[in-house]
């Protein structure tokens, strides 16, 4: 298997495990964890594959299914053990984030796209899942919250690895670099408090347009 197909592999799994936390935390039953685990695993791969006019993942390789649900099973089972399980998805979720950005980099670079395309792609690889998730489950997306570098994270991983390739660089060592470039990011993010700055204004009273 290729890099880029490692990388998705990794990607659909983690985001899964995400997806099942979240069923964990509003106590859904295992059909409720394999559905958001399936939807959060599957879900930005299966925007990607469909705006490229590929093959979608799933379809193609239904391994991918079976990883996603291997994913809600295993944290069903497993949930309870966590002492922090809101903590547990914001890491968990970052290290999705990179993986995917860095599969739907590749796959769109491979696929011949131009770099704004390719830039969107593995952005939306990266983010479109867990927004998914979140608002099934009724939750702030964790890409708008409060200047957290997400959307960021995402868009500078993407450039990095495509920057690396333009260089010549591997293209397992280039995806790799942007997918850490992303994880990094959104750890400090996570871990140290690094944001963007948010619009601070008040809206304009009523009637002052």
């Amino acid at each position: 298997m290729s890099a880029v197909g490692v990388l998705d592999h990794v990607a659909v799994f983690v985001f899964a495990l995400t997806g099942a936390l979240t069923a964990s935390r509003a106590q859904l039953d295992i059909v409720g964890f394999a559905f958001l685990a399936v939807l959060t695993g599957l879900g930005g791969g299966t925007v990607r594959d469909v705006l490229l006019d590929r093959e979608v993942l799933w379809i193609d390789r239904p391994s991918y299914l079976g990883f996603a649900v291997a994913a809600a099973i295993i944290v069903f089972f497993t949930a309870h053990l966590l002492e922090s399980r809101r903590q547990t998805l914001y890491w968990i979720d970052a290290l999705a984030l990179g993986s995917a950005v860095a599969a739907g980099t590749g796959i769109a670079v491979n696929d011949g796209q131009s770099w704004p395309i390719v830039l969107f792609m593995g952005v939306a690889s990266g983010t479109l899942g867990g927004l998914m998730r979140d608002v099934v489950a009724n939750e702030v997306p964790l890409v708008l919250k409060h200047g957290e570098l997400y959307v960021t994270a995402a868009l500078a991983g993407t450039a990095i690895a495509l920057v690396a390739l333009w260089l010549g660089v591997d293209a397992a060592w280039a995806l790799g670099a942007g997918a850490l470039a992303c994880f990094g990011l959104r750890a400090g993010s996570i871990a140290l408090g690094w944001r963007l700055p948010i619009y601070g204004h008040e809206p304009p009273k009523e009637g002052k347009g």
